[in-house]
């Protein structure tokens, strides 16, 4: 059984950084897809970033790309979101999850996803 656990949230200022964790268990095989989404309140969920193991291939959103960095520690099991020069818009709560179907994309379908970590930026 998959269990995923995400750290690293906090409260900054625009323009600083967080870099969130995810510490996976229950993984049986090193080719998932995994990724990050966000839903701020009253809004969609919304796909940021994804990983396909196999060749390092990456999705970002049009948003962060070129601030956030996904990557993935298969000797550890674990996957992390850097984030750089934050905007309040980034302000939501961030949850890792595998993916099924539609890795690479913005609309991915999530199979297994954690509790999240809440990222909150003020201007």
């Amino acid at each position: 059984q998959v269990h995923l656990e995400e750290s690293g949230g906090g409260s900054v200022q625009a323009g600083g950084s967080l870099r969130l964790s995810c510490a996976a268990s229950g993984i049986t095989r090193d080719t998932f897809c995994m990724g990050w989404f966000r839903q701020a309140p009253g809004k969609e969920r919304e796909a940021v970033a994804s990983i396909y193991p196999i060749g390092r291939q990456t999705y970002y959103t049009d948003s962060v790309k070129g601030r956030f960095t996904i990557s993935q520690d298969s000797a550890t099991n674990t996957l992390y979101l850097q984030m750089n020069s934050l905007k309040p818009e980034d302000t939501a709560m961030y949850h890792c999850a595998t993916i099924q179907l539609y890795c690479l994309s913005n609309g991915p379908k999530y199979d297994v996803s954690g509790q999240g970590t809440q990222v909150t930026v003020s201007s």
